[in-house]
């Protein structure tokens, strides 16, 4: 059975960021000299409505899980969901994006330093000496290899840390799918996206039972 994936790309870094387009401030029209018409003598002006409160409604309560059928071999969870909600997974996705934070920091600080290269040359390029303005060139030129090179290992170490993450998740998740597995007397149990799963009885999508006896075996006794 397949684990819950935490896919991580930091390739965006070096596509630049879009501005995004503002729409045209709308002109203000144009005075016609006139005065607005009054109304006609003897009509009276319609008084300001004030739209009604929107009835608030209260939300339905959330629908119980359906019962597992009873004498059922086969079930199925849904790993990404229990990735998702647990809070084994919840810390997982924390420490892969607190490491891509990190990786995207030097980055960045990195891209900066050879835009500000780009910048000198693009504006002073024209009143350097030669020496000078051929050094500036090959500097930019090695920190543009130096950026793609760091953008590569960033983007292994990302992959890696991802792979011991997923790895170490799988470890304390799949005893807890075993003995889900047994309490209910199954035979079977399948991760329903690698199954291709169509339709099953609901019933049979042991999900929160697993969420939850993951959180509870992550949670540490208390004291007596």
């Amino acid at each position: 059975m397949r684990g819950f994936a935490l896919a991580v790309s930091i390739g965006f870094l070096l596509t630049g960021v879009s501005a995004l387009a503002q729409a045209p401030a709308q002109p203000a029209p144009k005075p016609t000299g006139q005065a607005p018409a009054a109304p006609a003598p003897g009509t009276a002006k319609p008084a300001p409505t004030t739209p009604a409160p929107a009835a608030t409604q209260p939300s339905p309560p959330p629908a119980p899980p359906a019962p597992f059928p009873q004498g059922a071999k086969v079930g199925y969870v849904y790993l990404q969901q229990i990735a998702a909600l647990s809070a084994e997974g919840k810390a997982a996705q924390g420490r892969v994006s607190a490491f891509t934070q990190k990786k995207q920091t030097e980055l960045a600080d990195k891209q900066k330093a050879l835009q500000a290269s780009q910048q000198k040359l693009q504006t002073g390029g024209s009143v350097m000496s030669e020496t000078a303005r051929a050094q500036l060139e090959k500097d930019i030129d090695r920190q543009q290899r130096d950026l793609e090179r760091l953008q590569q290992d960033a983007q292994s170490d990302i992959n890696e840390m991802t792979q011991e993450v997923q790895t170490e998740f799988n470890k304390k998740l799949f005893p807890i799918l075993e003995q889900v597995s047994k309490e209910k007397g199954i035979h079977m149990l399948f991760s329903a996206t690698d199954a291709g799963l169509i339709w099953a009885e609901p019933g049979l999508d042991l999900t929160m039972e697993a969420v939850k006896k993951l959180d509870a075996a992550a949670t540490p006794a208390k004291p007596q």
